[in-house]
């Protein structure tokens, strides 16, 4: 039984229902047909009205369900010959982050992404996807390998933030992001990115510096956690709900301020529900992606690429005259 969250508890207990009378019909001579497929029908409309209408607080449990396709997941539906490599080179091996090479439809291609884990000892391991330094330094170390052999870069987003602790600022954690942002801006192959769960900060961002960005539908993508910002504005955390909306965390909202290229939908319920056809739609996405840009020559890319994070957002110049 996969989590259910609280804004689905309608849709849980009625398919609880339908599979009783299901199950009683099967072990039993009464015959409940017509009352369960008048419980699907209504099943059906309920499932629509519940997530045809979800706000951006519901779309951040969604980003955020324990059982949410990982990039380590994707890797597996998506790509072929994958392989993994480990370690900055300079001080150790970050768990958070995945990179590595691998073959998308018989091209090579350079992955990396953060990983957060599926239980306890996972997340312990992986760090709850909140790397170090030395992950964004790996992940930098074979995108520069991928700019030299002529690769594209694809990038999985996943992360509530950069670690915050105190070994990972004296290893240069803002640096290693900064550095990332700058190297990323300037490199000369494709770059496209992909929310797949939560884009939180600079810890997301070190990684989403690309030509294409893309969110899928129930993911979220913001400078601070819903919770966070409530503490900051409101003093209170519980304020979280209110934050998310004041925030434009979601890819609706992105899309409309102009920071992402496309909302890549999911299943009806979230990524989780049916991960295969989750990666069929990201399969589309991604190889439009890819075709788009490989028609660029270098110069073209690079200036589109400056266009791109020029045209964000919006802003009014005021004569500093006016009265």
């Amino acid at each position: 039984m996969k989590q259910a969250l609280d804004f689905e508890k309608p849709v849980i207990d009625l398919r609880s229902k339908i599979d009783e009378l299901k199950k009683l019909t099967k072990d039993s001579d009464i015959d409940l047909t017509s009352e369960i497929t008048t419980l699907e029908t209504r099943l059906e409309k309920l499932e629509k009205d519940i997530y045809g209408n979800l706000n951006p607080w519901d779309r951040v449990q969604i980003a955020r369900h324990s059982d949410r396709p990982t990039t380590l997941d994707y890797i597996e539906l998506l790509f072929t010959d994958f392989i993994e490599f480990y370690g900055d080179r300079l001080f150790g091996d970050d768990e958070a982050i995945v990179s590595g090479i691998a073959k998308y439809k018989g091209n090579p291609v350079t992955i990396v992404g953060h990983q957060r884990g599926k239980n306890t000892k996972d997340n312990i391991t992986r760090n709850f996807g909140m790397p170090h330094p030395e992950g964004y330094r790996k992940a930098l170390r074979h995108m520069k390998q991928a700019n030299k052999f002529n690769r594209p870069i694809i990038s999985f987003i996943d992360t509530k933030g950069a670690y915050p602790g105190k070994a990972a600022e004296e290893r240069g954690q803002s640096e290693a992001i900064a550095r990332n942002l700058i190297e990323m801006a300037g490199f000369k192959v494709p770059i496209v990115c992909i929310v797949i769960g939560e884009g939180g900060s600079g810890g997301a961002l070190a990684l989403g510096v690309g030509d294409h960005i893309h969110m899928l539908e129930n993911s979220t993508y913001s400078v601070i956690s819903p919770e966070g910002a409530a503490a900051l504005l409101w003093k209170d955390s519980t304020k979280a709900k209110q934050a998310a909306e004041s925030l434009k965390i979601s890819s609706y909202d992105l899309k409309q301020l102009n920071v992402i290229d496309e909302i890549i939908p999911e299943p009806r319920g979230g990524a989780h529900r049916d991960v295969k056809l989750q990666a069929s739609y990201i399969d589309q996405v991604l190889s439009d992606s890819l075709a788009t840009l490989k028609q660029l020559n270098q110069e073209e890319l690079l200036e589109q690429r400056w266009e791109k994070y020029k045209s964000m957002g919006e802003y009014i110049e005021i004569d500093a005259n006016e009265e």
